[in-house]
């Protein structure tokens, strides 16, 4: 017997433990409507997709093949579009998920209008945009399941039981389009204590996986952006803590805490790091500053020194009062920040880097498995790298290499459209294709998002519709190049009144009022003309 049959002879209970006062109500529309909304709160989609991240980890563990993937969304309509795409083409969600970008909350999402990624927009925009993107998911299930039972009805009243057979089997084992979202939280806002609160707000609105980064919180930037400030060890793994003992008062024990380090482009500190001993955290993090040796009596009035090894050492500060680190020290810093942030309580890692190669990314992993065997990576395909360009040079610099002439190309120039149909250019897209599967078995590479893929795709459709349509094409410009593609690649919100609610409507109109209902989905409806 189906989950849902057994919801319809539950609800056929409770109604006739009711009496007479109940008999205008159908059980079966109500079953209906409780599996519409499978997920009653965040917390109840937080522990749910939780589960799935740390089945997808176990499974990448045993075969690296098995990376997932997401996108960034910036808004629930584009979150429950790209789903309801992944299950058209794909029939399944399995490895997709969902990715929330800090840098689009501050683009597109705060109230002071378009802003850097600097921290600057409002600390619940985040936690409200979680809420929004679920919101949306679960109404693309509603919608499906709702089409689903208008198709059984009208088996029904056919007679045709095999066809009643089958839509009730696509009832019995529906599979929801609500999946993992990675929330981006910056660098936590404040303090471990607003860290927490935050991330508290986050899972309460569905987020089973939050990303931290180690940044300064009042200084913290784009981490493809120059001027980055690094914290202490212990001041970002207070943070770690802080989010993982949030998802332990809500009880999602099995959250997924992803630490990410911007060190690798980051050549400032903020604080000199407490020791108490040689080789501790803190005189490891000390141990990468620029700092020059001076006599006592050379000790100017405002220095900072440091004593190591018996040698006074004064750390160079520059004139905004922060710290630098020894030029070359990145990737030795970036390693050192993912093991200590395993040991603390991160499952898994984010290296900020500022180019795509797999060498690279993959050199890092191997040092930091050393101590920690299985760690692994969520990776930004980032659009702040000229894939194009990063990709021709790499094999440009492999036939050089090899001794494989490369005198008609010129390396700076390799974007330009000329190249397009060489031996160069095709083997750099063949490597841009495989990327995410090679890096994945290559370094470590759990989880592969684009952080701003539909701020990109938006900005391009737009500009090319307002060309078209502002132009000489008139309304030709939208037709063809918009609802005309809608209609024959099957995309569902063409008929964009039942993608925002109204068949459901009716449905719940029906329910509530029987014949006497007043239904927009009847003849009339301009919607019919899509079939």
């Amino acid at each position: 017997m189906s989950a849902y049959t057994n919801e319809i002879q539950l609800l056929e209970a409770i109604r006739a433990s009711r009496g007479a006062s109940w008999d205008a109500i159908s059980p079966e529309y109500a079953a209906r409507m409780r599996t519409q909304n499978k997920f009653k709160t965040g917390l109840d989609i937080a522990k749910y997709t939780a589960a799935i991240m740390r089945t997808d980890m176990d499974r990448y563990d045993a075969d690296p093949s098995q990376y997932t993937q997401s996108l960034g969304c910036w808004h629930g309509f584009i979150g429950q579009q790209k789903m309801i795409s992944i299950k058209k083409h794909f029939n399944s969600t399995d490895r997709r998920y969902l990715y929330l970008s800090g840098w689009m909350v501050a683009a597109l999402r705060s109230e002071f209008g378009p802003l850097p990624d600097q921290s600057m927009h409002e600390k619940t925009s985040v936690a409200s945009l979680v809420e929004e993107l679920y919101t949306f998911l679960r109404q693309a299930d509603a919608r499906e399941l709702g089409g689903l039972f208008r198709q059984l009805d009208d088996a029904r009243e056919a007679g045709d039981k095999a066809t009643e057979k089958k839509v009730q089997s696509e009832i019995d084992n529906h599979q929801t389009h609500v999946v993992p979202i990675i929330a981006d939280i910056d660098a936590g806002f404040g303090n471990a204590e607003a860290t927490y609160l935050m991330a508290k707000q986050m899972i309460e609105a569905g987020a089973c996986c939050i990303q931290i980064e180690n940044q300064v919180s009042d200084e913290k930037q784009c981490g493809h952006q120059d001027g980055k400030v690094t914290v202490p060890h212990e001041d970002f793994l207070a943070k770690i803590r802080a989010v993982r003992y949030a998802f332990l008062e809500l009880g999602i024990d099995d959250g997924v805490i992803v630490a990410r380090t911007d060190s690798l482009g980051a050549g400032l500190t903020k604080q000199i790091a407490v020791t108490n001993e040689p080789g501790d955290l803190g005189d490891q993090y000390n141990s990468f500053l620029d700092c020059e040796e001076v006599a006592p009596g050379k000790l100017q009035n405002g220095d900072v020194i440091l004593n190591r090894d018996g040698k006074l050492l004064r750390p160079k500060r520059l004139p905004s009062n922060l710290f630098q680190f020894r030029a070359g020290t990145g990737e030795d810093r970036c390693v050192l920040d993912c093991i200590t942030s395993l040991q603390n309580g991160a499952d898994l890692l984010w290296i900020e880097t500022e180019k795509p190669h797999v060498g690279q990314i993959g050199g890092m992993v191997n040092r930091i498995r050393e101590v920690v065997p299985n760690a692994k990576l969520v990776y930004n395909n980032s659009p702040s790298f000229n894939w194009t360009l990063s990709f021709r040079q790499q094999i440009f610099d492999l036939y050089a290499e090899a001794g494989k002439d490369v005198s008609n190309y010129n390396r700076a120039d390799l974007m330009s459209v000329e190249y397009d149909a060489t031996e160069l250019a095709m083997e750099a897209d063949e490597k841009i294709r495989t990327f995410q599967a090679d890096s994945a078995r290559e370094a470590g590479i759990f989880h592969h998002l684009i952080t701003l893929p539909t701020y990109h795709t938006a900005a391009l459709s737009t500009d090319n519709l307002a060309k078209e349509y502002f132009g000489d094409q008139g309304m030709l410009g939208y037709v063809k190049s918009v609802q005309r593609e809608e209609i024959r690649q099957g995309i569902a919100c063409v008929k964009h009144q039942n993608m925002a609610g109204s068949d459901m409507g009716d449905d719940h109109k029906e329910y509530f009022a029987g014949e006497a209902a007043l239904k927009a989905g009847g003849k009339d409806n301009t919607m019919n003309q899509f079939g």
